[in-house]
């Protein structure tokens, strides 16, 4: 049984559009020619489908992509979408702080305390520490890091004072603005971090150039299917690029630009 997931961005309140997403999806590839399409999005845990040789189609981060994924996963195309930080495929991080916090720039924030949603992501993790490695010196820069699981539960903390910033995906920060402004509002974007190419969608890395060709032009037909643009406004997604080989390299040289000035952690 083949699997499809599509949960890196996935808000309770755009499940429904996730849903469509997914059926005009599932038709466009249906209609390429792909055959064993499931019906439904599967459940469980992301990091389960992304192992598994059955995986048709997923969206992964570029952290686990370069990482702990690299011999699973086969890059499909990588969405575009319109939130304010997107160019194209490429995406940053928002930088946020409280509404109150006076700070205006991440040196003055030496010493406190930073959220981050886990280790193994680029937007909540990595690409803070590729920010801050120029200021740390080689030495801790932030008194705590508080890890919370989620982009949201890291934008909760600071909004709760519990942490002070948190480095959040700019598409999921630009969701949450629309559907949870209270919690949104609470804060203010400080700066944005370097660019990088966005979340891919995937499959699994044993299909061959002619099931990838085909699930591109599924996702093309999608991507142009006026049936799906409600679904694609409440998804943000303006469109698809199919990368260079090795553009994903950009993720591991923020990573190793920041442990070559002696900041291997977020620390």
């Amino acid at each position: 049984m083949a699997v499809a997931s599509l949960g890196m961005y996935a808000l309770p309140a755009i499940a429904d559009a996730i849903e469509a997403w997914w059926a005009g999806l599932a038709r466009a590839f249906r209609a390429a020619g792909l055959e064993s399409v499931p019906e439904r999005l599967s459940a469980g845990d992301l990091h389960d489908h992304w192992r598994d040789p059955a995986l048709l189609l997923s969206q992964t981060c570029g952290y686990p992509l370069t990482h702990a994924f690299a011999t699973h996963l086969r890059v499909v195309a990588t969405p575009a979408y319109s939130a304010p930080g997107c160019s194209g495929s490429r995406y940053r991080s928002v930088f946020v702080v409280r509404q109150d916090e006076p700070v205006t720039t991440l040196a003055q924030l030496a010493g406190r305390r930073a959220a981050a949603n886990s280790r193994d992501s680029q937007s909540g993790y990595s690409a803070l520490r590729h920010a801050v490695a120029p200021l740390a010196g080689g030495r801790p820069f932030f008194s705590a890091v508080l890890e919370t699981g989620s982009h949201a539960g890291s934008m909760q903390a600071v909004a709760e004072g519990r942490a002070d910033l948190a480095s959040i995906d700019c598409v999921t920060f630009a969701l949450q603005q629309r559907h949870r402004p209270g919690l949104a509002d609470a804060l203010r974007v400080l700066d944005f971090s370097a660019d990088a190419p966005g979340l891919p969608y995937v499959t699994a890395a044993g299909r061959g150039d002619e099931e990838i060709a085909r699930l591109r032009d599924g996702l093309r037909e999608a991507g142009a299917d006026p049936a799906l643009a409600e679904a694609r406004r409440a998804l943000m997604i303006t469109g698809f690029e199919v990368l260079p080989d090795g553009a994903y390299g950009k993720i591991v040289e923020m990573e190793k630009a920041a442990q070559a000035l002696g900041y291997p952690e977020l620390q």
